[in-house]
């Protein structure tokens, strides 16, 4: 097999050599120096799957289920799940990770069915099942994505006809809750119907997902136009699509919304889905999706009305993104409360404005705007890390309550329902 390549690249260079890609003054290759010093792949068929592994001088290479996967020896010695290694009731580690050797290498490798034994130079035997390695793999990784999601626009969102849950199930039923769960989580909004509009009652609707988050606030928060807090939400304008608390270090992970009471006209909420612009500028213009994951911005909130005194200062890209699977999973959008640009070189703020230019475009455009009236007993839950809100201008007297969700809470609730998030 390795022969087979080297030719294939010999007649490669060659063409290219006559082509003037590579200029025949270079010195010819040695293909010699090619070939691995040892090449021992073992092979074997397992459950119909064929699996294959080789041991090299620096890490453990294994293809099993369509994945050609590489293992760092340290990797794989602290990663032992054996009794004296790894207590498997409080599923921690108890190796001392920084005893392990950092040149170890193992002793004796082999393949029993569908489980691979490694003997290190101790006599300590670790055991590693083909699919956990697949599963836990960086290739495998790189292929997963972390949490599924349905992107929307307006029509995709109405024509899903993705169904509200009515309080009661919500509230004393797995299944109501599992239900709002996963719509939750595929489309990064969902509703419960029916719903007394009391402050009283939308906090134990929250408390049924989640820990409350007290912030700068309070725990539940109330509020009317009356300009209480220094902040445009407490006034009859309209907002921009923007997301919350981007001036915090880590952003409120959900919203919650229930429009207690209005007499009067207007104050639509506006939903847009982050993920989908974003996803949309990916496609058009990768290198300004990649630039807006990479320039950190300082978003701030300074108050200073009333009894209330704050400053808060949150760091981050517009766009975050996990490294290894580049899956979005965070947008910190708010025109509002963007400070001051002076984190990055002037080179390179021009570039930053067109890529916020183009991914705000696609925020603007009328087909991902979903709007929605707020009203008494129907409350709204927004993923903040995902999907931006407003509202247009309104008249009369408004009044709102809700607050905000940790975002681990709402997803352990999810998870413990068999839930993939």
């Amino acid at each position: 097999m390795w022969y087979h390549r080297l030719s294939h690249l010999q007649s490669r260079l060659q063409d290219l050599l006559k082509g003037g890609v590579i200029y025949p003054a270079l010195p010819q290759p040695n293909f010699k120096s090619l070939l691995p010093l040892a090449v021992h792949w073992h092979h074997t068929v397992s459950k119909s799957l064929t699996c294959a592994w080789q041991q090299h001088e620096d890490h453990f290479e294994l293809k099993y289920a369509n994945t050609v996967m590489r293992f760092d020896y340290v990797w794989l010695r602290d990663h032992c799940r054996s009794a004296s290694c790894y207590n498997s009731k409080t599923h921690q580690r108890s190796l001392d990770t920084a005893s392990v050797d950092l040149c170890i290498k193992p002793k004796n490798i082999r393949l029993d069915e569908t489980t691979l034994f490694f003997t290190w130079p101790d006599g300590h035997v670790t055991k590693y099942d083909l699919n956990w390695l697949v599963k836990n793999s960086y290739e495998g990784q790189k292929q997963k994505v972390i949490q599924p999601r349905i992107l929307w626009n307006a029509e995709i969102y109405q024509q899903a006809q993705v169904p509200s849950v009515d309080c009661q199930s919500f509230l004393e039923t797995n299944e109501g809750l599992k239900k709002f769960l996963q719509n939750f989580l595929l489309y990064g909004i969902a509703f419960v119907e029916n719903v007394p509009p009391t402050q009283e009652h939308t906090e134990k609707l929250a408390e049924r997902i989640s820990l409350i988050r007290e912030t700068i606030y309070g725990r539940m928060w109330y509020f009317t136009s009356d300009f209480s807090r220094g902040d445009t939400a407490y006034t009859k304008l309209a907002l921009d699509r923007h997301t919350d608390t981007t001036y915090f270090q880590e952003p409120c992970g959900i919203q919650v919304f229930h429009c207690l009471k209005h007499e009067g006209t207007g104050g639509r909420t506006l939903l847009v889905d982050g993920f989908y612009a974003a996803e949309q500028v990916l496609q058009k213009a990768p290198e300004e999706f990649e630039l807006l994951s990479k320039v950190p911005l300082k978003h701030e909130y300074i108050e200073d009305v009333g009894e209330c005194h704050n400053h808060m200062i949150g760091v981050g890209p517009v766009l975050n993104i996990y490294p290894w699977n580049k899956e979005l999973y965070l947008i910190r959008y708010n025109n509002y409360d963007r400070a001051v640009i002076n984190t990055v070189p002037y080179d390179v703020v021009h570039r930053w404005y067109t890529a916020h230019r183009t991914l705000t475009i696609e925020l603007r455009r009328p087909e991902n705007e979903f709007w929605v009236k707020l009203k008494p007993g129907r409350v709204l839950f927004i993923d903040n890390w995902r999907v931006l809100h407003g509202r247009e201008c309104f008249t009369g007297y408004r009044q709102l309550c809700g607050c905000y969700l940790t975002r681990d809470d709402v997803l352990n609730t999810a998870r413990l329902l068999g839930l993939e998030a």
